[in-house]
């Protein structure tokens, strides 16, 4: 597992899953000459997009960002459909680290489409769905909880009864922006769905910034690359104008979800070369 020290932040990167979709969606209006040549794709026009948490420690906290696609929640048309190739071995991975689903304090959900979400409920041996993290404050914007609970007719297909109703009692949720602990905040962005959020974390001099799906890989750092998916494409493009500008100033770290080739990166300060990166080990 890779891992990040940034003043007294430490991240390490878990393994949430693998997916395969389609790069004409992930890329939007970006013509597949372009974005092809920044990111690869298979014969069936498929990126790898991994789905992996990512675990923030400081002062005996355990934060999990994300929680993964699981691992037997999805059906046999949901695996082929988001071009599955590895289900979730989040449990496996705290395990590792000496970590049980009990001992994560806090869960920090950017938004909760299910490539997101699903790792949060499972079923025990009635078949009822229970949460994972039984222990911890969920936390989501309240924009993002409201949608979640009532899907309009396009976000239906992300937002499931089955990730939520079992956590409803865990949720906490904010407006514009939450301090979750002295460094780290959360901040409601809009633009992939309308209750986006994205984390800041500022710890002795480092910075770092997790964007979510609006930045999902290092290929798309242009403002204007933006998803298919974004149901705000126009709120995508203001808040990664405002953010990317943030971060380069900060020299930042600019850290991933769904990246199949590097965890974290810094840029130069007009974002166009890679300066500094933390690689995925294959």
């Amino acid at each position: 597992m890779e891992t990040l020290q940034a003043g007294d932040f430490q991240l390490t990167w878990l393994d949430g899953g693998v997916t395969n979709l389609d790069g004409g969606a992930m890329f939007g209006v970006v013509p597949k000459p372009l974005w092809s040549k920044k990111y690869a794709v298979n014969e069936f026009n498929q990126i790898e997009l991994r789905t992996d948490p990512i675990l923030i420690q400081k002062g005996g906290k355990n934060i999990l960002v994300e929680s993964g696609i699981n691992k037997g929640k999805l059906s046999a048309k949901q695996l082929r459909n988001y071009g599955v190739t590895q289900e979730s071995n989040l449990e496996e991975s705290l395990e590792v680290l000496g970590i049980s689903p009990e001992d994560i304090h806090i869960v920090l959900m950017t938004h909760m489409h299910f490539d997101h979400v699903c790792g949060l409920t499972k079923q025990d041996e009635t078949g009822a769905w229970i949460s994972v993290f039984k222990h911890a404050e969920i936390i989501t914007s309240r924009v993002e909880w409201d949608e979640m609970r009532n899907p309009n007719i396009r976000s239906v297909n992300t937002y499931w009864p089955e990730n939520w109703e079992a956590i409803a009692h865990q949720v906490k949720t904010f407006e514009e922006e939450r301090e979750i602990m002295d460094g780290l905040k959360m901040v409601h962005t809009g633009g992939h769905s309308d209750g986006h959020s994205i984390l800041v974390m500022e710890s002795k001099g480092e910075t770092l910034i997790y964007m979510a799906d609006l930045m999902p890989t290092h290929a798309h750092s242009n403002v204007l690359w933006v998803l298919a998916y974004d149901d705000y494409p126009m709120k995508s493009i203001e808040q990664k104008q405002k953010w990317m500008k943030f971060g380069l100033e900060k020299n930042a770290w600019f850290t991933f979800y769904h990246d199949a080739v590097y965890r974290a990166v810094k840029w130069d300060g007009e974002g166009k070369q890679i300066l500094k990166t933390i690689e995925r080990k294959r």
